[in-house]
């Protein structure tokens, strides 16, 4: 999956190799990880190694949001001729002031030291523009929801 051209792979793949690369930090705070996938979605034409950029950026982001003895749940199915994955964590959620900004350069709801507010502008650039999908949450006080939606076949 970490090869940087074209591929096609099943998007579980990459999805459970960065579980594996955030192991420890999942370990360490306690974090359960659900997973609700759907196995019967077919292999995408994808940046194998972007998209794995997207899911560090978002599950270290979820990990983060979760804190000690969180939950991430990570759910994929198709939706309307696209595979949407979904990562959701049962942190305290973005305030709502905050929530047009996610995606800006160098914002960053984390203290500082801690991000450099370049992680989902990246992430929704890759989605978006290498990808033609689209990258979008919804959030409130029981947690985060990042949707990606990526196209199931390339036009």
């Amino acid at each position: 999956m970490d090869r940087g051209g074209l591929i096609q792979a099943d998007v579980h793949e990459g999805i459970e190799s960065t579980l594996t690369i955030l192991g420890h930090k999942l370990r360490d705070a306690g974090i359960r990880v659900e997973r609700q996938y759907d196995r019967t979605l077919p292999p995408l034409t994808m940046y194998g190694s972007e998209l794995n950029q997207v899911w560090t950026n978002l599950l270290d982001n979820a990990i983060d949001a979760a804190g000690r003895a969180g939950r991430i749940t990570i759910t994929t199915a198709a939706d309307n001729g696209m595979l949407r994955v979904d990562i959701a964590d049962s942190g305290p959620g973005v305030p709502a002031g905050f929530q047009d900004r996610v995606f800006d350069p160098f914002f960053t709801t984390k203290q500082v030291g801690h991000g450099t507010g370049l992680g989902l502008g990246t992430s929704r650039r890759i989605v978006q523009d290498r990808h033609g999908g689209r990258l979008a949450f919804d959030s409130d006080s029981e947690g985060t929801v990042f949707h990606a939606w990526l196209p199931l076949t390339q036009g």
